[in-house]
């Protein structure tokens, strides 16, 4: 039944479309008014936007009474406690654009196809095709995908986004609710927006005031010209007609390294810091305790080559103020890695900017500093790592870890592999204190460490 819905599908898709494209070019060839720019760029840029279907297995608490009420998230709590949970399939609904024809890619936000078990994607003309992921990466909300045993495709022409004008005209393609290939329009309301998520910090997005619904997620904004100039993100729920989107060439940079590894690398610029408190902010001769007070600089960095020391206290990224040593790091996980980043600083009373490059922060200088500022080394277990090796008179030294020691969990994230340790560090590498939760001789301890 799927299948021949499908077909049916295809065969409306295919006849709407060469009923749409001769009438197109009716009008075009009369010089009819009714072409307009937006028109124009509809039409050129809309064969390459794509709907992305996802089936996903998540586990849900059983509910009796799922076959007869509608699903309610409260049920759902209701009977999670003592009746177990089951897996069932869910399907989700996105959007993308084919950014690349003689290779398949196509570009959608991370969100879309998080923890799909398979990827289906249609285009304009009907075709389906299932994907394959590339890579992913959810700081960036952005995932680069490869349609299987696909050819003759279109694709979208990547514009610039840096020369883009608050008031000027841009265009949303997607696939709200379920209505594929929805056009909707606006003008850029305002640039480098910066929005905060439960987890992390968003930096250097376009707003646009083009509605933007569930199911818009992936799909392209275009100029007037036709061509990409940004990924349509999210919006918010609590307002009307204010949307997101991020800037193509921020999204171009993602997917270079998407491409080339599979992920995006951390950077940092090469300095410790820590957080402020009022008696260190009066000294230092500061407007406020926000900010991030640096008290070391690595040697060879590119924070070195710029000039900043000890004692300087960062007070923006990119514009973008900064609160502390935690907002900090969510800054710079929206870099890429030989990007330029603009700091801003308070050196005895008298405020500075500098531009400074982003370097990749290696797994291999990750080991590095776990070891000279947690002070030990792990290994691979069956499950979770092991500590390998505790450094005398380190913070684990001082809280008593010990080789053999079962390391789970790091402020609230399992910690099962050696990428997802040094993710951690990066992620709390300028922390004071890190709650840990350790496992020895089959019991588990959860313990703070103090830095």
């Amino acid at each position: 039944m799927r299948r021949l819905f499908a077909i049916i599908l295809t065969i409306m898709l295919t006849h709407s479309m060469a009923f749409a494209e001769n009438n197109y070019e009716k009008l075009q060839n009369e010089g009819s008014v009714r072409i307009t720019p937006v028109v124009s760029a509809v039409h050129k840029a809309a064969p390459a936007v794509v709907s992305i279907s996802t089936d996903r297995i998540v586990e849900r608490a059983v509910n009796p009474f799922a076959n007869l009420l509608p699903r309610n998230p409260l049920f759902d709590d209701f009977f999670q406690q003592g009746r177990g949970r089951r897996k069932v399939k869910e399907q989700t609904l996105g959007s993308g654009v084919i950014i690349d024809s003689q290779n398949a890619i196509v570009l959608t936000n991370a969100h879309v196809i998080q923890g799909a078990a398979q990827i289906n994607v249609t285009l304009l003309d009907g075709r389906m095709f299932t994907a394959s992921m590339l890579g992913s990466d959810p700081d960036f909300d952005l995932a680069v995908l490869k349609l299987d045993a696909a050819n003759n495709l279109p694709e979208l022409r990547m514009a610039q986004s840096d020369d883009l004008m608050p008031g000027e005209t841009v265009i949303a393609i997607g696939n709200p609710l379920g209505f594929s290939h929805t056009v909707t329009t606006g003008v850029v309301s305002a640039l480098d927006r910066s929005i905060k998520t439960q987890t992390s910090t968003i930096t250097d997005l376009i707003q646009i005031d083009a509605a933007i619904n569930p199911g818009n997620s992936g799909g392209p904004l275009i100029n007037l010209a036709g061509e990409l100039v940004g990924i349509n993100t999210a919006m918010l729920r609590q307002a009307a007609n204010i949307g997101f989107s991020i800037p193509i060439d921020k999204a171009r940079r993602a997917v270079t390294e998407l491409l080339e590894s599979g992920h995006i690398e951390p950077v940092w610029l090469g300095i410790s810091g820590q957080n402020l408190d009022e008696s260190t902010a009066k000294w230092l001769q500061l407007p406020s305790t926000k900010g991030l007070l640096i008290t070391s600089v690595y040697e060879g960095t590119s924070a070195q080559q710029a000039g900043l020391l000890s004692g300087d206290t960062i007070v923006k990224i990119n514009g973008n103020a900064v609160t502390d040593h935690r907002h900090y790091v969510q800054l710079l996980k929206n870099m890429t890695k030989g990007e330029q980043v603009e700091v801003t600083y308070i050196r005895n009373g008298e405020t500075y900017s500098k531009p400074v490059d982003a370097q990749a922060y290696s797994e291999t200088l990750a080991a590095k500093q776990i070891q000279q500022r947690w002070g030990f080394t792990t290994k691979e277990g069956d499950t979770y790592l092991t500590i390998a090796f505790v450094r005398q008179g380190s913070p684990a030294d001082k809280l008593g870890l010990r080789a053999g020691d079962l390391l789970v969990n790091i402020s609230g994230k399992k910690i099962t592999d050696m990428s997802q340790l040094y993710q951690a560090f990066f992620t709390h590498r300028l922390d004071s204190s890190l709650i840990l939760l350790v496992a020895r001789d089959g019991k588990g301890y959860r313990v703070r460490m103090d830095i």
